[in-house]
């Protein structure tokens, strides 16, 4: 064809196929995608295992016969060997004179949060927060105690009138201590009570001795008239929320409670010892404040019980779990002339049983008689708080580990109620920052951690544990799926009696810790805490922020501290005088006892976060499970509704006795299987220890994987197994059906709660639910060890 200027630009060209380069390409096709993705799966398979298996260089451990852990970047005893060199005097003595250098209430200390929150992240711990709740707080506006003698005045024609005289006006106020560094010259927090009701009532007032549920029983049966009338009572057996909650029930209108040298043993100016700034015993004027929530019916905001108190939250009304009525702290030095004008009227406190003996201020010329005091000699209590709603921070620093969800945490709260708090808490946020420095150094030599730590610096402890139970509620779900133990030091010093009160799952840890670390009082060079120690470890109650992780969450709670012995000088606790001056003049003069907190924090916190298995031994809950039962059985045995005296309790008797034979089999079934549990997970860790799985037997080490992954869920969730969801007959906040605050004593820990406490009220009813809770319980967490 000839082309011209029609002829299209673009025309169709018919192309033949190229022959295929290979026979059967389809075929090859398919082979080379088979090849390829087989491949990705046997790399997947063996890369598996990593997810749960820590491979890691193993190092000498605590002893031969047991696996032993290691530490990712550095061997395990230099890890050891930071946390146990760096902490030094220097350190923890500026962090106690910075926290102690001014007023730090709750909810008035965000200034302390974060100083805090920035030490923190030049430690090294970067990932630190604040976390901020918005409570319900009150504050102090006034306060008066007079005490009011009546006179007659004539009144020409008219009927005479009654009228008072002050014979005697409270300072309700401590001395400043001239001549004294950092001694109160500055601003102070007002003598007072958290979460005290309002009011100004005038009225007779009744020694009540140390103000407990049998005190007030005592009084009752003894027909003294208490409706009506002011309480005087001694701090101590008791939390003093419950002193006062006792008295409103009874029907009085106000209570005061002062600190009596009968708690302060031999070392009293009784007996010769100057008092404080000048010598070891007890300064008159000292007050202790504090709470007087109902903390036995739950903590936290009173106004949010079980949920977070986040801004725009609904509120509810707290008056159930707040007193009613006033209340005021004062001094023996305000004491002493209430109680001397009681002399004479109504019976001695002798006459009583021997709960009733004693009382430190005899050679003041008090006699300790209970009144009433006569109608003509009055008291004259007025109280005035405010009420706010306001934001509290917590500081929260957390290290990621190679585990997201096996976490430790460690907190210490950071509010006190006086511009000091050497002691109670800042002896453990002194203690707390060199344990967070330690960490942060070791990260810094390249460390990193098998399991989460989170760090913990609490507002609002003194309330009524705020700051930490807010977070437990917030953060319940993912504390619920990954916390392993939750480690608390309150106060890390205000004396040299090591005492530690724990769930028995961290009874182990605890033990092998005290065990290398050196004594601060040794009698014998070489002694450890562990050789000066007696090696009790009490059940854990309620007090301090471990609270809402034992008793609400379920997770393993331990808490730790130096507290007085009757050898040491008088810890003038929540006073004005738990001072940097006392603690480095009375205290922990060297500041010994601080270091070997750290210390100890810091070793049982590693163990729990660095072995393979999670360093706890169920056999021990089991142990304590079978002590707890026969504690109660005897307590059952001589209640007057249960032995059987009579032939219509005869029957119930019988039946109860039943009751607990069944329970006894059932806690011998959860040891049996506590003990083959402990032995599978001692295997599973010694062959993690040898590492001696060749990398072709992969499924060899996804078997170990997967059994190393079950038995740390067993024991993780061993103790959420106790948790009944209804929770306690009558203070349903608490979900621990072995351990929670007595109702009556508040800080002492009370074991099988429902019960016990059923057994106590001789409540039949009580006590077949409890029995119920148990046959439940307990089936579950044989199951939860298999």
């Amino acid at each position: 064809m000839s082309h011209n200027e029609h002829t299209p630009l673009l025309t169709t060209v018919h192309v033949v196929p190229p022959p295929p380069r290979y026979r059967h390409s389809t075929l090859r096709r398919f082979c080379t995608i088979a090849l390829a993705t087989s491949l990705i799966v046997v790399v997947a398979i063996f890369l598996i295992p990593i997810k749960w298996l820590p491979h890691r260089s193993w190092d000498d451990g605590w002893s031969s016969d047991e696996a032993r852990p290691a530490s990712q970047g550095m061997a395990y005893r230099e890890l050891q060997e930071i946390l146990l060199e760096t902490p030094n005097q220097a350190k923890v003595r500026e962090w106690s004179h910075y926290y102690t250098s001014g007023p730090h209430l709750a909810g008035k200390n965000l200034t302390q949060a974060l100083w805090t929150r920035e030490k923190w992240q030049e430690f090294g711990v970067q990932d630190s927060n604040i976390v901020a709740y918005d409570v319900y707080l009150n504050y102090p506006l006034d306060h008066r105690l007079a005490l009011l003698e009546s006179r007659q005045k004539s009144a020409g024609d008219q009927v005479a009138g009654k009228d008072y005289d002050i014979k005697y006006e409270c300072k309700l106020e401590e001395d400043v201590l001239h001549g004294h560094p950092a001694m109160n010259s500055g601003p102070r927090v007002p003598t007072f009570h958290a979460y005290s009701a309002n009011g100004d009532v005038t009225a007779q007032y009744v020694y009540v001795n140390f103000g407990t549920f049998w005190d007030f029983d005592d009084l009752v049966k003894a027909n003294v008239s208490l409706e009506g009338k002011i309480a005087i009572v001694k701090y101590g057996r008791g939390f003093r929320g419950l002193k006062i909650k006792r008295a409103q029930e009874l029907g009085m209108v106000g209570v005061l409670i002062y600190s009596d040298p009968q708690e302060d043993g031999d070392i009293t100016e009784q007996n010769g010892y100057k008092t404080y700034p000048d010598g070891p015993a007890r300064n008159p004027s000292s007050v202790q404040r504090g709470s007087v929530d109902f903390v036995t019916l739950g903590p936290g905001d009173p106004t949010t019980p079980g949920y977070p108190s986040k801004p725009g939250v609904p509120r509810q009304d707290p008056s159930d779990t707040i007193p009613s009525i006033p209340s005021l702290p004062i001094s023996y030095q305000d004491a002493l002339p209430l109680l001397q004008a009681l002399n004479g009227h109504g019976p001695q406190a002798s006459k009583f049983n021997e709960y009733w003996q004693g009382g430190g201020l005899g050679y003041k010329n008090v006699s300790y008689n209970i009144g009433p005091s006569p109608s003509s000699l009055k008291l004259n209590l007025m109280n005035k708080q405010e009420y706010v709603t306001r934001p509290i921070w917590n500081v929260i620093g957390i290290i990621n580990g190679s585990l997201a969800d096996e976490v430790v945490i460690l907190g210490n709260h950071r509010d006190a109620w006086i511009a000091g708090g050497a002691a109670d808490p800042n002896s453990g946020s002194a203690a707390l920052n060199e344990v967070v420095r330690s960490f942060g150094l070791a990260l810094e030599k390249g460390w990193k951690p098998l399991r989460t730590i989170v760090f913990a610096s609490w507002d609002g402890e003194e309330y009524n544990l705020l700051g930490s139970t807010e977070w437990v509620e917030e953060y319940l779900p993912w504390l619920s799926n990954a916390a392993v133990a939750y480690l608390n030091v309150d106060i890390a010093c205000m004396g040299s009696g090591f005492v530690v009160a724990a769930s028995p799952l961290l009874h182990r840890a605890i033990y092998d810790a005290t065990s290398m670390i050196q004594s601060p009082n040794q009698t014998v060079p070489g002694q450890t805490v562990r050789d000066t120690w007696d090696g009790y470890i009490k059940t854990i109650g309620s007090g301090s922020d471990f609270t809402a992780f034992q008793d609400f969450a379920g997770v393993p709670s331990a808490d730790m501290a130096y507290r007085r012995t009757a050898q040491n000088p008088v810890y003038h606790y929540h006073s004005n005088y738990d001072s940097f001056h006392w603690m480095e003049e009375f205290g922990d003069t060297h500041w010994q006892y601080h270091l070997t907190m750290a210390k100890l924090w810091a070793l049982i916190a590693v163990s729990l976060i660095e072995n393979p298995i999670i360093h706890f031994r169920a056999t021990d809950y089991a142990k304590a499970l079978a002590s707890y039962v026969q504690k109660t059985k005897a307590k059952a045995d001589n209640s007057q509704k249960f032995d059987g005296t009579s032939s219509e309790s005869s029957t119930t008797g019988q039946h109860h006795q039943a009751a607990f034979l069944s329970l006894e089999a059932a806690v011998e079934r959860l040891h049996n299987a506590t003990v083959r549990f402990d032995r599978q997970a001692a295997a599973v860790q010694q062959r993690v220890q040898r590492g001696d799985i060749p990398w072709w037997e992969w499924w060899q080490k996804v078997k170990l994987s997967i059994e190393v992954k079950k038995v740390n869920d067993g024991y993780k969730y061993l103790e959420r197994q106790f948790l009944y969801e209804d929770g306690l007959d009558g203070r349903s906040w608490f979900k621990h059906v072995v351990f929670a605050p007595g109702r009556w004593t508040g800080y002492a820990g009370a074991t099988l709660p429902g019960l016990t406490e059923a057994v106590e009220d001789r409540n039949a009813t009580g006590v077949e639910v409890s029995f119920r809770w148990q046959f439940f319980l307990f089936p579950l967490c044989v199951f939860s060890t298999r």
